[in-house]
């Protein structure tokens, strides 16, 4: 039977994304470069710019939600302020971007007591051209709750994304960093379910097939 590939172009002003469809699937973003762009953002009482570029260099947690002035997002954009300290310290920098202008940004910092906690940069959104290049704008125009991990050469190494109904745990992204990390310092070895720092890992071998 032969298989149908599809290939769809999705065009937002000057932003394009090529959308790959094998066998009504679509392509993971794993190991793929983040999009292009540039945005406006609010941090530390001030209106700035962001661009793609300032992800280069370093790691780096991007954290998509619905929308500002609502109920699970200020739970878990507060969760994941409670874990910035410790994400800084591993040289990880936190941005969360939503449909939402930079503008609603700051006055959802200025009347919130959970957001007014938060220090790190919160990306407007308001053409969805992000929201679009990580593949996370549905059909109402919001994102989904998508938390991506990204590497110093802007490569995406790894995606959770939840319903809306469904809160994320920011503790979660400590153990993902430090796997991520590990390995791209260790090729050829590879972290188990339940690693944690410092643990054994496993280096894939045909010695090791059928053993675990």
């Amino acid at each position: 039977m032969t298989k149908i590939i599809r290939f769809d172009i999705v065009i937002y002003r000057d932003y394009s994304k090529i959308i790959i469809l094998i066998g009504g699937s679509e392509m993971s973003l794993i190991g793929q470069e983040i999009v292009e762009f540039k945005a406006n953002a609010y941090h530390n009482g001030e209106f700035i710019q962001v661009s793609s570029e300032d992800l280069k260099g370093k790691w780096n947690i991007v954290c998509f939600y619905p929308a500002d002035f609502t109920f699970v997002c200020p739970t878990e954009l507060e969760d994941l302020q409670d874990q910035y300290a410790t994400l800084k310290s591993l040289g990880v920098e936190v941005y969360s971007v939503s449909t939402d202008t930079h503008f609603t940004h700051k006055a959802w910092h200025d009347h919130s007591h959970a957001i007014g906690k938060i220090e790190y940069i919160m990306i407007g959104d308001p053409s969805h051209a992000i929201s679009i290049g990580f593949d996370v704008l549905d059909e109402q125009g919001l994102a989904q709750r998508g938390t991506f991990i990204i590497d110093p050469d802007g490569i995406v190494q790894a995606v959770e994304i939840n319903a809306d109904g469904i809160g994320r745990d920011a503790s979660s992204l400590i153990n993902k960093i430090h796997a991520a990390q590990y390995v791209r310092t260790h090729p050829g070895e590879v972290c188990p379910a339940k690693w944690k720092e410092g643990a054994e890992t496993l280096k894939p071998s045909l010695d090791l097939v059928g053993k675990i």
